[in-house]
This record gives C-alpha cells, sequence and structure tokens, in this order.
C-alpha cells in the first residue's frame, strides 16, 4: 500500500478504534461506533479506502481525480472511494481521511462527543 501513513493518521483521531469485519473482508476504522474509513478491494481485488465526505466535495475530487470513485458497496452521494495504488497526493488523502473523520463524529450525540473529545 502506497500510504503506509494511513493506519498511524486515523488511530491518532480521538477515540478512533479499529477493527476486521470477517464477512467483509474488510478493516474499518471507527469513531463513537460509527465507520468513517473502510479498506477492503474492489470486485477485482483492487485495494480502495472508502470515506465519508460532504456531497458537493466528493463531487469535486472525483472530477480531479481517476483513482477517487463514488463509494464502492456504499451510498454513492456521501461515500467515495479512493485506490490506494492511484496517484492522489498523500495531502488530499489526508484531507478525505479528516472530512470522514469530522463528519462521522459530527453526527454522534452531543454526550458521546463530549466524551470523545474530553
Amino acid at each position: 500500500m502506497k500510504y503506509t501513513w494511513m493506519d498511524e493518521y486515523c488511530l491518532a483521531k480521538k477515540g478512533a478504534k479499529k477493527d476486521f469485519k470477517e464477512e467483509w473482508q474488510a478493516t474499518r476504522y471507527m469513531v463513537g461506533g460509527k465507520m468513517f474509513v473502510m479498506l477492503g478491494g474492489d470486485k477485482f481485488g483492487k485495494p480502495i479506502a472508502t470515506v465519508k465526505l460532504e456531497p458537493t466535495f466528493g463531487r469535486f475530487l472525483r472530477e480531479q481525480y481517476k483513482d477517487i470513485v463514488p463509494g464502492y458497496y456504499m451510498n454513492k452521494e456521501h461515500w467515495n472511494s479512493l485506490y490506494l495504488e492511484g496517484d492522489v497526493p498523500d495531502e488530499v488523502f489526508r484531507d478525505m481521511l479528516s472530512e470522514s473523520y469530522s463528519l462521522v463524529l459530527a453526527s454522534l450525540s452531543k454526550k458521546q462527543r463530549e466524551e470523545i473529545q474530553g
């Protein structure tokens, strides 16, 4: 995988946890019990990372980079998949991961957010 920093970056987020969902053959990064990143493969086995993005930002990125596509097996408006062997710059992928975390964190209850953020 090209983005060797990704695991450490995701787990450095407050309250982030990682698990492996056997039936999906996918690694998930979660906050407050909700997924903000999923690592898996497409139907050809190519590694992908799927993240939640604000719809306008997601569409913009898909227009800019051929390696960012609508979310694989996810809601195509809110989720986007990035081919991990592609040419998306690290900074762009970091922004995607951060936005996904922020969106999922914001969807949690006020009590959950306060517990996570301390």
